[in-house]
């Protein structure tokens, strides 16, 4: 990621805005980890990048994606929150000192360190939603690139992010965010699990994929037929979600059947109803299954 391709993405989605902006907090961002690199080997200012990209993905505001680009730089290098506020306003330099708090978390001990204590002071600490969603975004992009840490330091990490960072998103509706959460986690916590059911996975993913579409369009037939207005959409369960389901209900992937989801969203709660009387017809419900 480039910041002409991120300027390029925000222009995309919004011609009205203000791109100079976005292009001095990255100049900004560029000189005050000038010298610092990743364990990847790539410049530090490389991972402000993916984070505001990320918030870009989520369509959050032009004043999010530039806190973004500068989430690092209070704690990180020696700027001040004066002289962000005096660069970019109190809005951008309250969100980055918001970051900045969460990532400070100390405990004093191993009670306060449980996963739903550290959720709360999250939580309480965040005056702004906004400040989660880029904490988020860096921990999404710190989990891409965890391969360049050492292995306790790869499972400790994404051991929090399971029990911690995960179930934020969820609880803020992120879904993607959550389920790629997930995924990465379980990479490095349970390897052997993971890249087994990924090659499963995988070997059956053109066939789900054509019964997501041959499901899509029968769903859309009927739905038009009896005049019903919908959004239907169709997905792959992700790699965690199946392994979860596997394990509550002590089963191999070949018989797990659930591996794909289709979701309807019509206007009305009339018609919602009538979209799953449509359903009923097409399939047999399970009595008694739950999902």
């Amino acid at each position: 990621m480039t910041i002409a391709e991120l300027i390029d993405k925000v222009k995309q989605q919004n011609p009205q805005t203000d791109i100079s902006r976005l292009a001095r907090a990255y100049e900004f961002a560029e000189h005050a980890h000038q010298g610092q690199m990743r364990l990847s080997g790539d410049p530090y200012v490389s991972h402000c990048l993916e984070v505001a990209n990320i918030l870009t993905e989520l369509q959050l505001d032009l004043t999010t994606i530039i806190a973004g680009l500068l989430h690092d730089t209070l704690e990180d290098t020696s700027t001040t929150q004066e002289q962000l506020k005096s660069e970019f306003g109190v809005d951008i330099s309250n969100l980055v000192a918001g970051v900045s708090k969460i990532s400070a978390i100390a405990f004093r001990s191993q009670e306060e360190r449980l996963a739903e204590n550290f959720r709360k002071m999250i939580i309480a600490m965040a005056e702004d939603v906004r400040v989660l969603l880029i904490k988020l975004a860096d921990r999404l992009h710190n989990m891409r690139t965890l391969q360049y840490l050492p292995e306790a330091k790869q499972k400790r990490i994404a051991r929090d992010t399971l029990d911690i960072y995960a179930p934020l998103a969820h609880r803020l509706g992120i879904g993607k965010i959550k389920s790629e959460l997930e995924d990465l986690s379980m990479r490095y916590l349970f390897p052997e699990i993971y890249f087994k059911l990924l090659e499963q996975v995988a070997k059956k993913q053109q066939a789900r994929e054509a019964s997501i579409a041959t499901v899509k369009q029968m769903l859309q037939s009927k739905l038009e037929e009896h005049h019903i207005p919908a959004e239907i959409s169709g997905r792959h369960k992700h790699l965690y979600s199946i392994y979860r389901k596997m394990e509550r209900q002590k089963k191999e992937l070949n018989e797990i059947y659930d591996l794909t989801a289709v979701r309807i969203i019509t206007d009305t709660i009339r018609n919602c109803y009538a979209a799953l009387g449509i359903v009923h017809t097409l399939w047999t419900p399970i009595h008694g299954y739950l999902l």
